[in-house]
């Protein structure tokens, strides 16, 4: 017999089947799986055995009806092979058959003698067939052996510059008690696990580990399972071809013979991959059938989902073979490449697993814990029901009553429990689930093992009970990228929006689901599809406070997209949300604050707020200084919303400046980046910046200035430059050296924090008491603000030639400009088609004209021409600093001569009528000198 079945069944030495129960419930697998094979896979029914399948048959002429040629007490079918052969042939008392379709005609047929034939069947002499089949098994790796050759790969990670390899890891944290790591649909295949390679010289390598071999899949972490590349004996030899420099420097750091030593199996079986009876029979007989190849063959969900009972078999037999079976669920996940969310980077929960250091630690709950579950493999329907009643006693929030059920296999049991038809154990199976699955390694663990493809099913349920506990477990597991994208892909996104539209509870745990889902970008999006906006909109309307709060903390998840805060303005939720700011529910508060703090970046929200009168509550927001994530959504709402002018005369009256910097000290970063944009935006009006000095506010702000978190920084700068425009402020912020703290912050490799420091100094330098002497006095100071423009970013530039104006005003600082090379890089700047940089460098190219033969230099440079395009310009403050920059650079003739060739004359002509003084003047300065060259030039040519 084939090795395969005779480690499944017990044989008599004469090999035939023992009458066991175990062959007897195997026997029954089987015959069910024959049964409903033609009418599941029709297309693989056909499939025409190379030799058939032959026994002694109980059946005889009698016994078949149509579809068949029968001859005195032979018996053949219609259908026939490609050759003309039968597919069926009957010579009493041998039966030959040669596809799974009329296999199962055959066992339809034999009525009440259906387990004889099946065992008939098995009995059969078509060994060498099998023994065809068994040749397919033979397999190089086991996991074992890739789990040692993965410990000597990541040794030689090690090394520093020495190292062969940068990383090596595995896709998946979760390993079956078999070794393997792939799913359990994926083992039939005889996958072992998948890897991700970072050598030295090539980008990431994706690869599966399989009885057969290893490849590159190509796709990456569960994006696909398809084969990209030839198969490989072992790790080495595919590294060796992928990677030159780990071909080329292996041999140097360890020699070859010691670094991957392949053990050889010894069961070659692929089906010792598949750590449960089910699976393992089911294939078992598919090989025996000639059907499938355990390797390469496609093996659907179908295939791996149980057959209805058979008549006769009672119901606790089928709970009992569900429990029994696979912990994953079948069908291969679509291929979709995919970037998620702006919440999140990478999976957002690495928590270690921590574990008592011995048994003697595990409290007595662990070891009860473990009893039940192997009662709950082995009973029947009630015995699973009143066990899952006993787990629940315990305290399942327990870190160790979580692990206990996993340890001891209790996940495979509960998962698989989902796929029954009981009502009742679905019931307790998704109680438990639903709890336990708050322990991160419990819910890594459900989604290793396919557990969220059932639990997005049971949403489907006409059971409400069954679709509020699914989608609460669904809530909780779907805490990390992989899991929010499983539900996405089996179709849960649409689902759990449905649930929006039914009754209270049912609703309440759709939105719960839909929070978590919600932190991915793509989840977003199919919820917008799915119509979940009008939906949530409706139930941010109740009254119920533990509806409101998934309900808006969904919506402030999804306010980072466009298209949702465009949603909450135009159907009336800015509204709802005001309202709620006066909840007695600090979360619901925090919740409704955030999604305003989002929502206010947009003009059209900001004044929604304040017609409905949300700005006061805001304010009161401030009092609860304890809870610091409700603080910063209040302070991030009211930095927004202070955007607008009109808002900040609002808070103003409310107090809010004076309570904004009492909370400048003693808080946290998040709270603080919110706190001082918001007096950034406040300190644009005049009183307001008087406000912030009488409170004591410039000196906290200073002292930010030393963090290193870069939207703080940007913020304070912007503060710090916004109450720099006032003298006495400035005076303070100067005694306080925080001139010399903003220009350090130049330094900091976020552009963000260059510029917002650059912009800031512009009005420190120009309201300084001596801001010549106090620029000269920071040290290297000069030299990194001319270094400066050479940066990439358009931002920075036009920041640093805004300082390079004001410090220009100083001759002093104005030759140590010159000296460092200011003029060649701001003309190198001047093809720029950016116009708040051209206004910017035109002005510095203005102020840098007035030292020595800097005029001259910035001609020779060819800056002169690009400065007549801007004169092209749609912004009248580019006219207005290039007018000036022209004038400064036409005291230099040949400067003139290029001019007038660029034809800046008539441009300037027409500027000369604007009602801007300056502008005025500055044209026609230009114009008078162009005009005296052209006079000179004519009279030389006249007298001489």
């Amino acid at each position: 017999m084939g090795v395969s079945l005779t480690k499944a069944a017990l044989w008599t030495s004469s090999g035939k089947l023992e009458f066991t129960p175990m062959n007897e419930s195997l026997l029954k697998e089987i015959l069910s799986f024959v049964e409903q094979f033609s009418s599941q896979h029709p297309q693989e029914a056909e499939h025409v055995f190379e030799e058939p399948l032959q026994w002694s048959t109980t059946l005889v002429a009698s016994d078949f009806k149509t579809d068949y040629d029968i001859s005195d007490s032979d018996v053949q079918s219609h259908e026939k092979d490609s050759e003309g052969h039968p597919l069926l042939r009957l010579s009493p008392p041998t039966v030959y058959v040669r596809s799974f379709s009329q296999l199962s005609k055959l066992v339809h047929l034999a009525d009440d003698k259906k387990l004889e034939e099946v065992r008939a069947c098995l009995e059969g002499k078509h060994n060498d067939h099998k023994m065809r089949f068994e040749s397919h098994l033979q397999v190089r790796l086991d996991p074992t052996t890739v789990k040692n050759d993965m410990e000597l790969l990541k040794q030689l990670c090690s090394g520093g510059e020495k190292r062969v390899l940068k990383s090596v890891r595995y896709t998946s944290d979760y390993e079956f008690s078999n070794g393997c790591r792939a799913p359990l649909w994926r083992q039939v295949h005889g996958e072992i696990c998948y890897l991700v390679i970072e050598p030295c010289d090539t980008d990431n390598l994706y690869i599966t580990c399989s009885t057969a071999g290893v490849f590159l899949n190509g796709e990456g972490e569960e994006s696909g399972y398809e084969r990209t590349s030839d198969m490989y004996e072992d790790l080495l030899t595919l590294l060796k071809s992928q990677s030159p420099y780990f071909a080329k420097n292996i041999n140097k750091q360890i020699k070859v013979s010691q670094l991957l030593k392949q053990k050889k199996p010894q069961q070659n079986s692929s089906l010792k991959l598949l750590n449960n009876d089910y699976l393992r029979k089911i294939t078992i007989f598919k090989i025996e059938a000639g059907i499938m190849t355990p390797i390469s063959h496609h093996y659907s969900k179908a295939e791996e989902k149980k057959s209805s009972k058979s008549s006769g078999e009672e119901r606790s037999g089928e709970i009992q073979k569900k429990k029994q079976g696979p912990g994953a669920k079948t069908g291969a996940l679509p291929v979709e490449l995919s970037s998620e969310s702006s919440s999140e980077s990478e999976e957002e929960e690495e928590q270690s697993e921590r574990r008592p250091e011995s048994n003697t630690d595990l409290p007595s709950e662990y070891w009860q814990i473990q009893k039940l579950v192997k009662y709950l493999k082995g009973g029947d329907q009630t015995a699973t029901v009143l066990t899952l009643c006993a787990m629940m006693d315990f305290n399942l929030m327990q870190e160790t009553c979580q692990l206990a059920i996993r340890d001891v296999g209790g996940l495979e049991v509960l998962i698989n429990l989902l796929d029954t038809d009981e009502v009742k154990c679905k019931i307790g199976s998704l109680k438990i689930l639903r709890k336990i699955s708050h322990n991160v390694q419990i819910r890594r663990t459900i989604v290793d093992m396919g557990g969220l493809q059932s639990i997005v099913k049971i949403l489907d349920s006409p059971v409400k009970d069954l679709k509020a506990l699914a989608a609460e477990t669904i809530a909780n597991v779907a805490r990390f990228r992989r899991a929010r994208r499983t539900v996405r892909q089996y179709g849960g996104i649409k689902k759990l929006v449905k649930l929006l539209d039914c009754d209270v509870e049912v609703a309440r745990c759709g939105a719960l689901a839909l929070w978590s889902c919600s932190k991915s970008t793509k989840n977003k999006e199919a919820i917008r599809k799915a119509g979940g906006i009008p939906l949530l909109g409706r139930l941010l309307k109740s009254p119920h406070e533990n509806m409101l709060i998934p309900v808006v903390g969904t919506l402030q998840e999804c306010a980072s997209e466009e298209s949702y805060r465009i949603a909450i303005q135009t159907e009336g939720m800015v509204n709802d949300l005001v309202k709620n700011l006066s909840s007695d529910n600090d979360e619901l508060q925090m919740h409704c604050a955030s999604a305003i703090f989002k929502c206010a970046e947009d003009k059209q929200t900001r004044d929604l707020v304040r017609k409905y009168k949300g700005l006061q509550p805001l304010v009161s927001l401030l009092a609860k200084a304890n809870n610091k994530q409700l603080l910063a959504a209040a302070t991030g709402a009211i930095w927004k919303c202070s955007i607008s002018i009109e808002n900040v005369a609002k808070f103003q009256e409310h107090k809010a400046l004076e309570t904004l910097v009492g909370l400048l000290t003693d808080q946290p970063e998040e709270v603080l980046v919110n706190v001082v944009g918001a007096l950034g935006e406040f300190a644009q009006i005049p009183d307001s910046k008087a406000t912030i000095r009488k409170c004591g506010g410039i000196k906290p702000l200073v002292n930010l200035l030393t963090g290193t978190n870069q939207a703080l920084l940007v913020n304070v700068t912007k503060a710090v430059g916004a109450c720099a425009t006032d003298k006495e402020n400035m005076a303070i912020i100067d005694q306080l050296d925080g001139v010399r703290l903003v220009w350090s912050l130049l330094k900091n490799p976020s552009a963000d924090v260059q510029s917002s420091s650059a912009w800031a100094l512009c009005p420190c330098i120009e309201n300084a008491k001596d801001a010549g002497e106090m620029v000269r006095s920071l040290v290297g100071g000069l030299e990194l603000i001319v270094n400066l423009l050479k940066s990439t970013n358009n931002e920075v530039l036009a920041s640093i030639c805004a300082a390079i104006a004001k410090i220009a005003k100083d001759k002093e600082n104005l030759a140590v400009l010159t000296d460092h090379g200011v003029v060649p890089l701001l003309a190198k700047l001047t093809n720029t088609t950016d116009d708040r940089l051209r206004r910017h460098l035109a002005e510095a190219i203005g102020h840098c004209c007035i030292w020595g033969s800097n005029r001259a230099s910035f001609g020779e440079a060819g800056a002169v021409a690009p400065l007549v395009r801007y004169l092209k310009s749609k912004d009248s403050t580019v006219h207005q600093s290039t007018a000036m920059a022209l004038y400064q650079l036409s005291k230099d003739p040949h400067n003139c001569i290029t001019m007038h060739e660029k034809g800046v004359v008539k441009p300037l002509i027409h500027i000369m009528g604007s009602n801007d003084e300056i502008l005025q003047e500055a044209a026609a300065g230009c114009v008078r000198n162009i005009r005296l060259l052209a006079l000179a030039n004519r009279k030389a040519r006249l007298f001489y």
